[in-house]
């Protein structure tokens, strides 16, 4: 069980990369047929979008805030949920 609570914690970490990625690409205007574009909008889109449904650019002043929000989440996740979960493994 242990194994499996720190893959969660390193699958979280790597997708945190991946949405930082995203945030940076989508600063400049990217090729949308690019590889590598495909991908993080393929693997970014279903956890940013329901969040964007709350919390829509334009009541934020034009920011998508998303990524942030999703970020903070996985913080939590990683540094309050997991640790909690690992300790009651051990009583």
């Amino acid at each position: 069980m242990m194994a499996l609570v720190e893959f969660i914690g390193y699958l979280l970490s790597l997708y945190s990369w991946v949405i930082i990625a995203a945030a940076l690409i989508s600063w400049v205007s990217p090729d949308p047929r690019n590889p590598i574009v495909m991908f993080l909008r393929m693997a970014t889109e279903p956890v940013l979008a329901p969040v964007r449904r709350l919390l829509p650019p334009w009541k934020t002043g034009g920011l998508d805030l998303s990524p942030v929000i999703v970020l903070i989440a996985i913080q939590f996740v990683e540094r309050v949920i997991l640790p909690t979960l690992v300790r009651s493994l051990y009583y």
